[in-house]
Order: structure tokens, then sequence, then C-alpha cells
């Protein structure tokens, strides 16, 4: 017995190394050298900041440069060309970033002993605080006189002016870092920069308020919806969709959607009739939001539409669920200022619940409950947990977690969403009910393409979009206006909402391909997941074996079909 382990411990060892690749050391030294720099370079928005990662983004296109790529596995192929376009990307998002902050880096000029303040603290320098405290008043003097001049030459927009107003609190907070390092710790300077600190602290806040309100009238920051974003304009998404592997352009993506749309709506019609209320989508949905469950019981519907899915999906053997992977999986609580973001529940570790509370307004609790009744969310339980986020949490922690570094919402949504598409084509939803739940997110995923694309290339508003999810595809009032909220006002990249559908109809032209070889369901559900993030058009370079140059750029033109 003993020596069948060992046997088994060296095929496993080997099939580990034929299949691992060459550039993981490489891989993992970016990651760290990124991460170690940014704890350094605290202060994002700060010429020192953005000369010291243009510096390191050239020097890594130097290091792997210097890579032997013919000499390379298919798999260290694949990852030379992501490590590639992940330094390529970086180095393009922070030349956005530089550019901007160059148009209005004059707001900081009277900062430089201040920034050399701050520099020096990271070594534990001891300051003369006598000359200290003189540089903190003149700097006060100096804030002033810019705030005078500022006054007659207001920015051109509220961008402008929102940019120059961070440049200010990321030196505020550099500041307040080093001035807490000495506090109390050096009695002479706890004895000179106490009042200096304070005084300066107090104008630096009214020069970053001023800053951010001192733009031109021609500029509207706010459509009335209260939801302010910053669009990046149509060459900048069509750079971002590059970098992301996608081989089409914004007008490209915005007729998939509409096509996906018409055909959403067109399903949603015939379960309306099913429920007897004619071509009247908008009532039968109407219907649909009705069949909530009382509060307290969502935990145990949720519950509920798990057990019946994963039930469904072993049922098919469509991939490995380990036993592990449904054990350890947790549930919680949306709390009530969260669901102004996410009216809907999340995924990953955990399913966080969003359901209303006591203390929420009668008119927010009935739109909470009525937004996340179970007919709805039938196609989305397994979209946040098995076989969506949380088992995709689960298997890029044991494998090729290395890959953590190419992460794309084309992957991870995408994913997700691609699960929802197959249990569809599967008749997974039988009722007239639970088909209308289920096209209403498909639907709302077609209606992100649209506005997320149109509100970057600022052809529509936040309110329009707030209207577009309200009137085309049946939200409540205030979960279509988190839901804008959440797209344009929280940390998501530009591409993140339209990633849901287009990385699912990549999974799903990926899969087509799959199968016409001879593979089984399981066996590219399975390899998917154990070969970790990476956009899709990569992963189907490496699961078909496909020639990779080292070079190599967006070319596949997958089926935006999902039927």
């Amino acid at each position: 017995m003993k020596k069948k382990w060992i046997l088994l411990v060296f095929l496993f060892c080997g099939a580990a190394s034929a299949s691992a690749s060459e550039l993981i050391d490489l891989i993992n030294t970016f990651r760290a050298d990124t991460y170690t720099l940014k704890r350094t370079y605290g202060m994002e928005e700060s010429q020192e900041f953005y000369t010291r990662f243009t510096a390191f983004y050239k020097d890594w296109d130097k290091k792997i440069e210097e890579v032997d790529f013919k000499a390379l596995s298919q798999q260290g192929k694949i990852d030379y060309v992501l490590l590639k376009n992940l330094i390529a990307k970086e180095s393009y998002l922070l030349s956005l970033d530089y550019n901007a902050f160059k148009e209005i880096a004059h707001v900081t000029h009277f900062a430089d002993d201040l920034y050399t303040f701050i520099k020096e603290r990271r070594r534990g320098k001891q300051p003369e605080s006598n000359k200290l405290a003189d540089v903190f008043n003149q700097a006060e003097k100096n804030i002033d006189k810019k705030i005078t001049a500022l006054k007659e030459s207001p920015f051109i927009d509220w961008k402008q002016a929102e940019k120059a107003a961070k440049s200010i609190a990321s030196l505020r907070e550099g500041l307040k870092e080093a001035y807490f390092f000495y506090n109390e710790y050096d009695p002479e300077f706890t004895w000179w920069m106490k009042v200096p600190y304070a005084s300066l602290e107090e104008k630096l806040d009214t020069y970053e308020e001023f800053l951010r309100q001192n733009y031109s009238n021609n500029s509207i920051k706010d459509d009335g919806s209260g939801i302010i974003g910053q669009p990046i304009g149509k060459e900048a998404l069509i750079e971002n969709l590059k970098l992301e592997f996608i081989p089409y352009t914004p007008d490209d993506l915005l007729k998939t959607a509409q096509r996906q749309f018409d055909w959403c709506k067109a399903e949603m019609i015939k379960a309306s009739e099913e429920l007897g209320y004619g071509k009247d989508w908008k009532a039968a949905l109407e219907h649909v939001k009705n069949t909530y469950v009382p509060a307290g019981k969502q935990p145990e519907a949720i519950m509920e539409l798990y057990d019946k899915s994963i039930a469904f999906i072993e049922e098919r053997d469509l991939i490995t669920l380990p036993e592990m992977a449904k054990e350890n999986w947790g549930m919680k609580m949306m709390s009530p200022e969260r669901q102004k973001i996410s009216p809907f529940f999340l995924g990953g570790r955990d399913i966080i619940i969003s359901y209303p509370t006591q203390g929420m307004p009668q008119e927010e609790k009935l739109m909470s409950m009525r937004g996340n009744n179970p007919n709805f969310s039938f196609s989305t339980v397994q979209h946040e947990l098995l076989p969506g986020h949380n088992l995709q949490f689960f298997m890029n922690s044991r494998y090729k977690n290395y890959r953590g570094a190419f992460g794309t919402p084309f992957w991870s949504e995408g994913w997700a969403l691609y699960w929802e598409i197959i249990l569809w084509n599967k008749e997974f939803p039988q009722t007239p009910e639970q088909k209308m739940g289920t096209l209403f997110w498909r639907i709302h995923r077609c209606a992100r393409i649209i506005f997320s694309l149109k509100f970057h290339m600022e052809e529509m508003t936040p309110q329009q979009c707030i209207d577009m999810l309200v009137n085309e595809v049946g939200h409540e009032y205030a979960n279509a206006e988190a839901e804008v909220r959440r797209s344009f006002t929280s940390t998501y990249p530009p591409l993140y909402q339209l990633a849901y559908m287009m990385g699912g109809l990549q999974f799903y032209a990926l899969r087509n391909e799959i199968l016409a070889k001879g593979w089984t369901e399981k066996e590219f559900h399975d390899r998917v997941m154990h070969e970790n993030k990476m956009p899709i058009e990569m992963l189907r370079n490496l699961l078909l074996d496909l020639p990779v140059s080292k070079g190599y750029k967006t070319k596949w033109k997958f089926s935006t079909d999902f039927k």
C-alpha cells in the first residue's frame, strides 16, 4: 500500500511539473514588486508616484523582452503573453492618470518642501523642527496666493477640478502619516509642530474643497441624479477592450447587446402569455415581483434555490463540485447602507443577502423584497455560489493561483453568467415565473452593455441610465438607482458591467468549439477551473493548443449567439 502511495505522489508531481509554467517566479515577482512599490509610494496623486511607476513599467518591459520565448512550453507562452499584456495595461492606465495629473500639477507647486519632509520620514531622518514649522507656515501663505490666482482661471471642467482636489487630499494624507510618525516620540518636533500642522491641515481642507468647486459653469457635474461618474471616452474604451482581448468595437458590442435584448424581450412576452398577461410583459413582471417571501424567510428561500440548482447540475454531471466547496460557503446579510450600492445579493466566499431591515422606510422595504423575490433569484444563486463565484474562489486558491494577476471580469463575471445561459438552455427554469425571473436578469445584463458604453461615450447621463433600467428592464426605481451608482461611482473598471454578458458569450462560444472536439461538458468545465484566471481568448489558445506569438494581439471573433 505504501508503495502505491509513493507511486501516486510521484505521478502527481510529474503531471504537475509537466503542466507547470516556466514563468511562475517571474509573474510572482512582478506582483510582489507592484505591491511593494505601492506600499512605499502611498501618495498616488503625486509627481513622485507617477515618475516611479512609469520607470517601473519600463523596467519590466525590458525584463520580459529578455525571456527566451521560443524555448517556452505552451503554458509558458500563454503566461508570457498574459504578463506582457498586464504590463502594457497597467502602463496604459497609468499614462491616462499621469496625463490628467500633469494638467493640474501646478496646484501642488507650493509643496516641494512638504514632499521632501514626507520622503525623508520614510527613512526616519530627524527634521529640524523649528525650520519645518516655518515651511508649514509658508505653505499656508502660498496656498492663499494659489487660491487667489486660481479664482481667475477655473478649470475647464469638473473632472480636472476633481483631479486637482485629489492631489491635495493625497498630500494631506501623506503629511498626516509623516506628522504622527514623529509626534509625541520626538519632543522637539512635538513642541514646534503641533500648531503649524493643525493650521496647515485646516488650510489644505479649504484648498481641496475650493479646487473641487473651481470649474467652468459650462461643465455639468450632476445631471440631477446625484450620481457622478467619469466617462472615459470612446478611444479609451477601444484601447481597454483590446487589452482585455476583445477584438470588437463599442459599436459592435452595442449591436450585440441590442440583438440579445430583443431576444430576451420576445422570450419575456412568451412567459407573459403563459401567465395570462398577453403581451404585457411589464404586468407579468409585476406579478413575479410580488412573489417575494416574508421578512426573515429570505435565507431559507436562498438555501432552497441552492439545493435545487446543485441537484440539477450534479444529476447531469456537468462539473466537479468538491465536497469541501459545498461544505464551506457562508451566508451574510447586506447592511442597509450597502444595499444602496448593491441592492441584490452578492457572492464569493459567502453569499451576501439583500433584504430589508426593520428600520428601513416602508417604500424601500417593499422595493428590496420585490427586487429579491425567489423567481428573480432563481438563476442567480448558482451565479453567486456553485458553480459560479464561490467555486471560482475555491478553485483559484488551489490551482495555478499565480494567475490571480491576470484576473478580468470577462472571466469572473463571464463564467457566472455563462452558467445562467447553460441552465436556461437545459430548461432549468420550468414555470413561467421562473422563466420571467431568469429573463429579467438576462435582459438586465444586455442593458448593462448599452448604458455603460453609452455613458462612457457621453451619449447617456446617469439619470437616463436609471430610466432605461426602470422602463425597459422593469427594475424598481431604488434598485435601478443603486445599480447605476454601483456602475459609475465605485471602484469597478469601465468595462466591468459589459463583461458579464460578453464574457458569458465568450465562454459559450469556447464551449461549443471544445465540445465539437469531443470533450464532455464536465471535462471542459473542470479544465477551466484548473487553469485559473485569464482573458478567455488566451484560455482558448491554451485549451485548443493554438499557436501563440511573442507579440500576440487579440483576434478571436467569437460568436455572440447564445442559442
